[in-house]
């Protein structure tokens, strides 16, 4: 007894007192024999590295980055009233946490287990390139071109400019630094920093990146169907001779003598609304209509090559963004070159860039200019959270953030170029106004103006086929990657259920999301899309975002995560990433959120499907 009391008062083992264990001997921690001293000093170094986080002072042993030291709660000597006793440490703790499994007793000795490290990326490119891909979508191609001459032109560029540094870089940067510190997905790093924000945005964010693959897998779907339909010595949409196309089908190209009516439609959008949306056989929302075997194949392919792209985790995913997120910068190059070389280009690109410096002093210019900057780099859809994570706890994630940003913003700008140059070709042909060409918004312009100016182009096919492979990888690199935000989140949350599972996880998901996408492959699926893109994930997504950068710089403290970042890269961030972090990026997302109303929620536009055609 005098034994066991003695234990009681054992203080816990020191570094020191491990340095002074010799070879050979046994080296007790907390009343557990340690059989291999340097294993536990090793131990005691990795707990060291990292301190545990606000959220986990009350745990013990628990490390911010995924670590833990199992510490046991009461002496265990193996001996107690002339009776064995087992004691039994703690069967599993949380993520990537050491599993031991103790009997103490006359004969049998415990060891402590090394601490499971986190899987990585292999290389600091399959991170880059991931984080890129992820932020370079198919908004970049129709979006930022739209947004731009319609608030200024040139002109736009500067508040454009003014938000990337003052919002939407600084919250990039914070949530690098977040993911990369604390090592979990976007559920359990609240726990570490602000355990009341859990419910609020974790699990807000995978719920969210959920309805986003409802819908947005399915664009890709279209442009599958499109590359497929593209492998013919002429492309459909070329022509009004088809048995989707109306008396109202106008093709100028082949005939200059023809006059463009404002009731004149295309072959190119009659072939997208009236063949692969086939939207006259829907009312509306009300009566979607039957489903599209054509699209729903497409979309299985698509589904099916985003699972077996992330199913194995970012070792593998991080190989495949090598073609999937540079594939689309060759092909845009290419096609700069060949819309420069294009009859009328030129008008388009003074069109783009001409500024109205008028617009400068509206409002909403400046809020549509945060808008485009924040949904362009998505901080806030835990994916950045998720890639960070895979990090080396020292890796320089500020470098990170301003390459990554400032690629993701060139890229947006030079896609104005390659729009444009096509537009400009368009009102040439038409001989209009490259303002009433450039009505086409969203999926449209893309599928319906851009498709449309291809197919009239010399070696047309061949530009089809390369055009809606870019679409289609542009899409594939958002999906790994929005997909990759919930399963980091779930398997961090839930490791004793789906750690050891992340395939069969992974396949479960990837059906959730195919199931769910259904009713937008139905012929009134343009409806849906519509519906889920500006209602549930736009406002949903600034809310999320606000919501987190008050919890990181007031409730969790600026300083608190500067000292953070002062641990993990060596230097802490300058009054101005302070400032942005504490008010004005919060100001900004308040600003947008104020300005997206029901009546006003075309802020966040999808583009006009052109439902007129029918």
């Amino acid at each position: 007894m005098e034994k066991s009391s003695s234990n009681e008062n054992q203080p816990l083992t020191s570094k020191k007192e491990l340095l002074d264990c010799t070879e050979g001997e046994d080296c007790k921690e907390n009343g557990l024999l340690v059989k291999n001293p340097k294993s536990a000093l090793q131990l005691v170094e990795d707990g060291n590295k990292v301190h545990p986080s606000q959220g986990d002072k009350g745990e013990a042993g628990q490390i911010s980055n995924g670590y833990s030291v199992v510490q046991n709660p009461a002496p265990c000597d193996g001996i107690a009233d002339g009776e064995d006793v087992q004691c039994m440490a703690p069967a599993a703790t949380t993520t990537t946490t050491t599993t031991t499994s103790t009997t103490c007793g006359v004969e049998a000795q415990p060891q402590l287990l090394e601490p499971e490290e986190r899987e990585t990326w292999s290389k600091k490119m399959d991170f880059l390139l991931s984080v890129i891909g992820y932020a370079v979508d198919l908004g970049n191609i129709w979006r930022f071109p739209y947004i731009c001459y319609q608030n200024g032109g040139g002109a736009f560029l500067i508040p454009y400019t003014i938000m990337a540094i003052f919002g939407g870089i600084p919250l990039f940067y914070m949530e690098l630094a977040l993911g990369q510190y604390h090592r979990n997905g976007c559920i359990s790093i609240w726990r570490k920093i602000c355990p009341i924000f859990k419910g609020r945005i974790g699990f807000t964010i995978c719920i969210i990146a959920l309805y986003i693959a409802f819908y947005y897998n399915t664009i890709m779907a279209w442009a599958l169907y499109y590359l497929i339909s593209s492998f013919t010595v002429e492309l459909p949409w070329i022509s009004c001779n088809n048995a989707w196309n109306t008396g109202n089908c106008t093709n100028y190209f082949i005939n200059a003598s023809i006059t463009w009516t404002p009731h004149s439609i295309s072959p190119a959008e009659e072939f997208y609304t009236r063949h692969v949306l086939q939207v006259q056989r829907s009312k509306g929302l009300d009566d979607l209509g039957g489903i599209s075997w054509q699209l729903t194949l497409c979309l299985l392919l698509i589904f099916t090559i985003v699972y077996f792209s992330i199913w194995k985790g970012v070792k593998t995913s991080g190989k495949v963004v090598w073609v999937t997120a540079t594939f689309p910068y060759i092909i845009l190059f290419i096609l700069l070159v060949r819309g420069a070389t294009l009859p009328g280009a030129w008008r388009g690109v003074v069109f783009y860039l001409k500024p109205d410096w008028q617009k400068l002093l509206a409002t909403e210019v400046w809020v549509d200019a945060a808008a485009q900057i924040f949904f362009s780099l998505g901080p806030g859809f835990g994916v950045l959270l998720a890639f960070a994570s895979y990090n080396k706890f020292h890796n320089n994630c500020y470098q990170d953030a301003l390459v990554t940003s400032t690629v993701n913003c060139m890229t947006s700008f030079v896609s104005g170029f390659v729009i444009f140059t096509v537009l400009g070709y368009m009102a040439e042909m038409r001989n209009e106004e490259v303002s009433e060409v450039a009505k086409d918004t969203g999926p449209s312009l893309l599928f319906i103006t851009y498709a449309e100016a291809i197919a009239n182009m010399p070696a047309s096919t061949f530009f089809a086929i390369i055009f809606f492979l870019m679409l289609i990888t542009l899409g594939l690199d958002s999906t790994f990657a929005g997909l990759e935000g919930v399963i980091t989140a779930v398997l961090d949350e839930f490791p004793h259920v789906w750690g050891k599972r992340r395939e069969w996880f992974v396949l479960g998901l990837i059906i959730t999301c195919f199931l769910g996408s259904l009713t937008t492959l139905t012929f009134g699926g343009a409806y849906v899309v519509k519906l889920f893109e500006e209602y549930a994930t736009g406002p949903a997504v600034l809310t999320v975002v606000f919501l987190e950068s008050i919890a990181v710089a007031w409730f969790y403290g600026v300083n608190q995560f500067c000292s953070d970042m002062k641990e993990m890269l060596g230097f802490t961030p300058g009054w101005y990433w302070r400032l942005c972090w504490i008010a004005i990026s919060p100001i900004f997302l308040l600003r947008i959120l104020k300005s997206i109303t029901p009546e006003t929620a075309t802020e966040i536009p999808f583009g006009d499907i052109r439902m007129n055609a029918v």
